[in-house]
């Protein structure tokens, strides 16, 4: 058994994010759970061809660690990645990461005041605060397609990519059009023999505004100080505007809707293709995407984008809806992730031995800021419930998540506390106020099904707003926000 004052889970932004804020407060007692071999998390686990981010890496990256070598402003996976691992060298948290260390659960010790967390290789860690820092996107949504078992060939899911299977002059079929597949279909399409794309419903994809960044820039954000920071401002502020048309405003949506129809147009010729791509639903319901290779892709004449669903799998094809068999070497799932029921994988019990699980799915996800969730003290989640953006780069969500841990952890060493947990009241408070606005927002009443929405068609997933007035809201822990109990050691 290791016992530390702090747990902290995962290395991907928010888990290094958590350690750095930690370190930078003075408090080092502290232990990083990794169940892979490396730090990444999600920029580590989804190495596909094309993989990229879609927000500019200049706001895409920790305000206090930033990167004048960006090569592209919307950076590739392997520079996030290698990114994420200096920082962890840098701060030298790796003597902090246990590898390999996957936890199947955590229990709150009522008596003790002390989080019990239990791991796949048995061992058992306890702490006085636990700080799950796991993100939505890390669980693969893999479909149940009928017959899947008697398929030859091989299949895998975007985040899970087979790199030593040789997919030039292969058949392929590609199941979803995720923000993963716009990116890996243009980059697999010229060296596949045929590539059929089931699409269920149409993303809204806009042209990306990509490019190399010159030398002369990399060179004066290097040596010019404060130059990068006004960038990044810059870039903040040109984000957070797009957050009026998410809003209530679908009106700005809908004419940025007619930019991203010209965008289908100027690729794709063929009136029908046109047809099945263009969404039938208001723009920002579903994930915005970005790409500028995607619609020349699916025009290609080695690609068939079919609308009809899928019927069964047989040994060597896949069978659509209309009945008609594509052959296929290799299923390609780009179906996205668990993110509304992630955290139900994970046995949480709280107080009384409440079940995290078993709440959030029967009475829907409840927390207050997105972090601490009440009946669950010195339980702190790192881009929790309702704390995504569609708008701006949740890296600056997280850091101003894992500042208001530290200041919460502080609150509770000043008062000689062992737990702090919110109270149920300014939870249920916070709740009404964020889902007033989200109720008014396109992704409700914008006409589709999204993975921002739960079971029951709440959505559980987006901020509603502004990034900086999640910023103040959570600038300082208010006391009164929160019931204290016990004393520490």
């Amino acid at each position: 058994m290791t016992e530390v004052k702090v747990v902290i889970v995962g290395t991907g932004f928010a888990g290094l994010g958590q350690a750095i804020q930690l370190e930078k407060a003075g408090i080092r007692d502290y232990v990083i759970l990794e169940k892979a071999h490396e730090v990444g998390g999600t920029w580590r686990d989804n190495s596909y061809p094309g993989c990229a981010c879609d927000i500019q890496s200049h706001m895409y990256s920790f305000s206090y660690e930033q990167n004048p070598d960006w090569s592209r402003s919307f950076s590739p996976q392997p520079e996030i990645f290698a990114y994420l691992r200096g920082v962890a060298d840098k701060y030298r948290l790796r003597e902090r990461i246990r590898f390999g260390v996957e936890i199947t659960g955590a229990h709150w010790d009522d008596e003790k005041r002390q989080w019990r967390v239990d791991t796949k290789t048995g061992e058992e860690f306890v702490a006085q605060f636990l700080v799950a820092g796991v993100g939505g996107l890390h669980i693969p949504q893999i479909p149940a397609l009928p017959g899947i078992e008697r398929f030859a060939g091989e299949t895998w899911h975007s985040a899970r990519w087979n790199h030593d299977f040789d997919l030039r002059g292969k058949k392929v079929a590609v199941v979803g059009t995720g923000a993963s597949a716009v990116q890996f279909v243009p980059k697999i399409a010229p060296e596949v023999t045929g590539l059929t794309l089931f699409q269920r419903t149409p993303p809204w994809i806009m042209p990306k505004p990509d490019h190399a960044m010159p030398g002369w820039a990399r060179t004066a954000f290097k040596y010019v100080p404060g130059l990068q920071r006004v960038y990044r401002n810059l870039l903040f502020w040109l984000l957070e505007a797009r957050a009026i048309g998410f809003n209530g405003h679908h009106r700005l949506m809908k004419l940025a809707s007619l930019l991203a129809k010209r965008n289908i147009g100027k690729a794709i010729k063929d009136r029908e293709l046109r047809r099945k791509v263009t969404p039938d639903y208001t723009m920002g319901c579903k994930r915005v995407l970005i790409s500028n290779d995607y619609y020349p892709a699916l025009a290609r004449e080695n690609v068939d984008v079919n609308t009809s669903g899928v019927r069964e799998v047989k040994e060597h094809s896949v069978v659509d809806g209309a009945g008609v068999e594509h052959e296929a070497d290799a299923i390609i799932y780009g179906t996205g992730f668990h993110v509304t029921d992630a955290l139900e994988y994970l046995d949480i019990t709280g107080v009384n031995g409440r079940s995290l699980a078993k709440e959030w799915s029967e009475g829907g996800i409840r927390t207050h800021k997105g972090v601490t969730v009440s009946g669950y003290p010195n339980l702190f989640f790192l881009l929790g419930p309702n704390t995504a953006l569609g708008h701006n780069s949740v890296v600056f969500m997280i850091e101003s998540q894992s500042k208001y841990v530290v200041d919460a952890i502080k609150l509770a060493d000043s008062r000689g506390a062992a737990a702090l947990d919110v109270r149920p009241g300014v939870q249920d408070e916070f709740q009404r106020e964020i889902q007033d606005k989200l109720v008014k927002g396109v992704w409700t009443q914008g006409g589709c099904k999204s993975w921002y929405l739960d079971a029951k068609g709440v959505n559980r997933t987006i901020w509603p707003g502004f990034a900086w007035r999640y910023w103040a809201e959570t600038r300082k822990v208010d006391p009164s926000d929160y019931e204290l109990s016990g004393r520490a050691k």
